[in-house]
């Protein structure tokens, strides 16, 4: 299966892109999600355990499934004043 993830801030620096595929195996999960995009951009190792990710507008759990037809935003943690 494969799903689009829009990128954000940091996220969008480091891939140079402000949206990615990945191709997911069983179990489609967030989880499964965030090792796939560590491994297709390694850049992003540093950034990944940190960040947030939204499903159809809304944040989601490591645990919740996911589909092809979902929205997907990676969100970076956020710093500053």
């Amino acid at each position: 299966m494969e799903v689009s993830v829009l990128l954000f801030a940091q996220a969008r620096e480091l891939v140079g892109e402000t949206q990615t595929s990945v191709t997911l195996e069983e179990p489609n999960t967030v989880s499964a999600l965030r090792e796939a995009l560590i491994a297709q951009h390694p850049a992003l190792s540093p950034l990944i355990p940190h960040a947030m990710f939204a499903v159809n507008a809304q944040y989601a759990q490591d645990t919740q499934t996911i589909d092809e037809k979902c929205t997907i935003a990676l969100i970076p943690p956020v710093s500053g004043g």
